[in-house]
């Protein structure tokens, strides 16, 4: 959603600026191009060369210098974001104060914004300061934080800017089409773990990332969104409804649980298919030879195809290559809308990394093939692929 966009990044006089640099850092990684414009403040805590070194962009200060700057940079702008901003400047902003480049810029600029307040938590709360966050709200305006934590002053409250991924994930939702508005999105991530005994358990090495990359996207795109989790190390996306299971058995309750109001569902999770029958109560002691009894877990995934009616129902298949006849039996087998086969024998796909390489099957056995990508670019792509089959239900 950032790629070939155009960002103003306006940085105010509050000592979180020098976070900013690494907004800009991060924001230009996913491929924007990325216009810096300081207010007279701000130079006082970062010097502007920083941002002209990390941008390749000469930063825009001076109201007077190029004439029409406040006009030819508003109009190429795609998002305007003012990170950090401060209660003087929220105030000017609010009222239509244009006394700098920054605050002309406001009043040209037409596009989605988003300001990231940073200051003292008693200017915060203050109700001057809390009306005009109001009325910017109102106006369209998208405020990210603050939140609380140690302020630079050395007290405690209120009024610490964000931290800087939250706001490029703000930045990526505040550009995403909102085509998902009105859906509840169901989704399943990450392994489940069986016990063995107090210690020991079975599971596997899925992370969740794929999951959550779907979670996260569905939520830029204005969808409702449950996320159901076995154990993983990724935060659960702002927004979205997030329950923590362990066991197969709680994955299953839970699915089932929220089913009902979902209109699509998402399975990528990696569900242990058997769970040790009897699991011990107290550590088993170690032995030259160990055998388990094992149960059949619930398939799910199956069982969800069963019942699922108008809702579209997509899971995934793990393979140690690209086996496309297997997928194609379990998506005919399940009663699946689609299928994201994805090749778990490649270094660089499948478990525990950021990118993946998949094909996507449909009903009608249509085959698309993708090269390696981001989950996250992949997770549009689900996306897209689950919408198209919703719109023609």
């Amino acid at each position: 959603m950032l790629r070939d966009r155009n960002i103003l990044l306006g940085v105010t006089g509050s000592i979180a600026a020098y976070k900013s640099v690494d907004i800009a850092r991060r924001l230009i990684e996913n491929g924007a191009y990325v216009k810096v414009v300081m207010t007279e403040a701000s130079s006082r805590f970062i010097t502007p060369y920083v941002f002209e070194a990390v941008t390749g962009n000469q930063v825009c200060t001076d109201l007077f210098k190029e004439p029409f700057n406040h006009i030819h940079l508003s109009k190429e702008a795609h998002l305007f974001i003012i990170a950090p901003a401060t209660a003087n400047t929220i105030n000017k902003l609010s009222c239509g104060i244009a006394d700098n480049l920054l605050s002309n810029l406001w009043l040209t600029y037409e596009g989605p914004a988003l300001i990231a307040p940073a200051m003292n938590y008693r200017m915060y709360r203050s109700p001057i300061v809390k009306k005009h966050i109001r009325d910017l709200k109102q106006s369209g305006v998208q405020f990210v934080g603050p939140v609380s934590g140690s302020l630079a002053c050395g007290e405690e409250g209120e009024g610490r800017m964000v931290e800087v991924p939250q706001i490029v994930e703000a930045a990526a939702k505040a550009l995403s089409k909102k085509d998902l508005t009105g859906q509840h999105i169901l989704i399943t991530a990450g392994p489940t773990v069986e016990p063995i005994d107090p210690v020991r358990y079975m599971s596997n090495r899925s992370s969740g990332k794929m999951g959550y990359a779907i979670a996260r996207a569905a939520l830029r795109r204005g969808a409702d969104v449950t996320l159901i989790s076995g154990p993983s190390s990724q935060e659960p996306p702002e927004g979205v409804s997030f329950i923590s299971v362990e066991r197969a058995s709680e994955m299953e309750a839970a699915v089932f649980k929220q089913f009902k109001k979902a209109t699509s569902v998402i399975m990528a999770a990696a569900v242990s298919d058997y769970s040790p029958s009897d699991p011990a109560r107290v550590k088993l002691r170690k032995k030259d030879v160990m055998s388990l009894k094992l149960k059949k877990n619930t398939d799910i995934l199956r069982e969800l195809g069963k019942k699922k009616g108008r809702r579209v129902l997509v899971g995934f298949a793990a393979e140690s290559g690209k086996d496309i006849k297997s997928a194609i039996t379990k998506l005919k087998e399940k009663n699946l809308d689609l299928i994201v086969l994805n090749d778990i024998s490649r270094k660089d796909a499948g478990f525990d990394v950021d990118t993946n390489v998949v094909t996507i099957i449909n009903r009608k056995d249509r085959i698309n093939e993708y090269p390696l990508m981001k989950k996250i670019e992949i997770a549009d792509i689900i996306l897209d692929r689950m919408r198209e089959i919703g719109a023609k239900a």
